[in-house]
This record gives structure tokens, sequence and C-alpha cells, in this order.
């Protein structure tokens, strides 16, 4: 299905559609189970968990993130 299947949807200003858009997400998330995660999203988080388990002490400020941040710039 395309927007342009639906002709109240191609009338709508772009803040109605935006809101829409909000609406329609927030109704597929509302059930997390009918949203799945990839098999290599599960395997990066288990790597960042066991990273930070591992060394619990060398995480980043806000302050320091934003310097490193803004020296890529």
């Amino acid at each position: 299905m395309r927007v342009s299947d639906i002709s109240e949807i191609k009338k709508l200003s772009t803040p109605e559609k935006i809101l829409f858009v909000e609406d329609l997400w927030d109704s597929i998330a509302s059930d997390e189970s009918v949203v799945p995660v990839p098999q290599s999203h599960m395997e990066e988080l288990d790597t960042r968990l066991k990273r930070y388990e591992a060394a619990p002490g060398n995480l980043l400020s806000l302050e320091e993130l934003r310097t490193r941040i803004e020296r890529r710039k």
C-alpha cells in the first residue's frame, strides 16, 4: 500500500501528515512483539554489554562525548 492509494492522506497538510505518521508508529510500537529485532542488533547489544561489564569505569561523560564528536567535524 502506498500513500497515493489513500486519497484522504493526500489531502492532509504536512503537519497533519507528520501527526498521522507519529500516531501510526505509536500504534505499531505499542506492541513490541510485532517489531522484530534483527539478530545482528542483538549480537551488537551483547558485545556492548560484555564490554561494559569487563570495564564499567571506562564510560565517557557527556562532556567527553561531545568533545570527541566536535573533534571529528
